[in-house]
């Protein structure tokens, strides 16, 4: 059978494959998106049944079109984003094709391009852009033996209680999954310990203006990178319940059992370390500084919010955190299963290119691969801090289209234009 033929291939059906599409196409480039799946299946079948966008609906969301049966400042749940995504792709007339696999990409020996092996043929195509998303493998780190007969999950692969046996849960990681996870497990009758890691925890709200809204007029969208020493930080921010700020005083006060980060297991016991207390604080401090740049903000502008001085007033400390425990036998406690809040990793391994570090980082500059003719979209901090959100993704999607359009006029440049200048000379 002959091979088809494309000018770019976009490996992924998700937001970032969508986004790259409509820029492409806003171009003219001719083009294919490849997904295994289906279109957005990471918000179909991934994670809890009751999870929501981080982020409002006026604001987590693609430039052109709005949720018209939600409101602005409601949180969308995933399987309206999982729509949303596919009435977008619909809207746009994307070229995609579900249920086809990528497994090789290499490049042609001597010429430009790749050739693409898929689970229903092959591809060549003259340009590739990695748009698999930055969560594709769930990690779960090696430190329960898996014989020790307690069921671990991935959080992204927890979808409900019923999943999970009679007895208490341990929820490791608390990162905006984590801790609406050991929320909705205590609401649920659940005793939950959680294990809390360094964090960065905004406000939801404050002075009447959502977190997304402030990081936008305070420019923190467009910080580069993350801030030294932060880089291990996991993100805390709800939207559970319309939208509330996270607070550990308040889930230790509700019945959740604080513990340090998870370290080590041995006979039954699970260690901790000594770090609760100043996690929290660590958390405190951002989470008041961001205060201090919002007030100073309107300060500033004088912009007419109204003041909020009760955003400030911290709860007590509970117990577990000025009398941390720093190891706890499992079987005593009754935990019978342990969810795992600890990210991911990515994988292109299908991807046979000299653009990636040793540990498997691609190396890039704003999306633009080392190896010529390679484009990355929907990495974490691709060219800014919103870099994973929805609409972060879609400018990005635009700056790499817009680099995929000027390498294809300089390719299609045959200097004839030079070589009529020169014969009229």
């Amino acid at each position: 059978m002959p091979i088809e033929k494309t000018d770019t291939l976009v490996v992924g059906g998700g937001q970032a494959g969508i986004a790259m599409s409509e820029h492409l196409s806003s171009h003219g480039v001719d083009h294919i998106i490849l997904e295994k799946k289906r279109i957005a299946e990471a918000w179909r079948t991934g994670r809890w049944d009751t999870m929501v966008a981080n982020g409002p609906a006026w604001h987590d969301r693609f430039p052109n079109l709005k949720f018209e049966d939600s409101h602005p400042d409601a949180f969308v749940p995933k399987d309206r984003m999982a729509q949303y995504l596919s009435d977008y792709a619909e809207m746009i007339d994307a070229p995609v094709r579900t249920g086809v696999e990528v497994l090789n990409a290499e490049k042609k020996p001597g010429e430009q391009g790749f050739l693409v092996d898929t689970s229903e043929g092959q591809i060549e195509a003259k340009r590739i852009v990695v748009a698999t998303g930055a969560f594709q493998v769930p990690v779960i780190p090696p430190v329960i033996p898996k014989e020790e007969g307690i069921v671990q999950l991935h959080s992204f692969h927890y979808h409900n209680s019923a999943q999970l046996p009679q007895g208490n849960v341990l929820v490791v990681g608390t990162g905006s999954s984590g801790v609406q996870i050991a929320d909705e497990l205590r609401r649920d009758g659940k005793e939950v310990y959680l294990s809390v890691s360094p964090h960065d925890r905004p406000p939801r709200r404050y002075r009447g203006r959502d977190n997304v809204w402030w990081l936008g007029v305070l420019g923190l969208w467009d910080a580069p990178s993350m801030a030294p020493g932060t880089e291990r930080f996991a993100i805390c921010v709800s939207g559970a319940r319309g939208g509330e700020t996270v607070d550990f005083r308040r889930l230790a006060k509700e019945g959740v059992n604080l513990f340090g980060m998870t370290q080590s297991y041995k006979e039954g016991v699970l260690k901790f370390a000594p770090d609760l207390a100043e996690s929290i604080a660590e958390g405190d401090r951002g989470y008041l500084a961001f205060l201090d740049m919002a007030d100073a903000y309107v300060e500033r502008t004088g912009v007419d919010l109204p003041r909020e001085p009760e955003a400030r007033e911290l709860l007590a400390t509970p117990d577990s955190v000025t009398n941390p425990v720093s190891e706890l036998n499992l079987a005593e406690a009754g935990i019978t299963s342990v969810i795992w809040a600890t990210g991911f990793r990515q994988d292109f391994n299908w991807l046979k290119a000299d653009t990636f570090e040793e540990s498997g980082k691609p190396i890039h500059q704003r999306g633009v691969a080392a190896e010529p003719g390679i484009y990355f979209l929907g990495l974490p901090w691709q060219s800014r801090r919103g870099s994973s959100f929805l609409w972060g993704i879609w400018h990005d999607a635009k700056y790499v289209g817009d680099q995929i359009a000027i390498q294809r006029a300089y390719g299609q440049y045959d200097g004839e234009a030079a070589k009529i200048t020169t014969a009229a000379r």
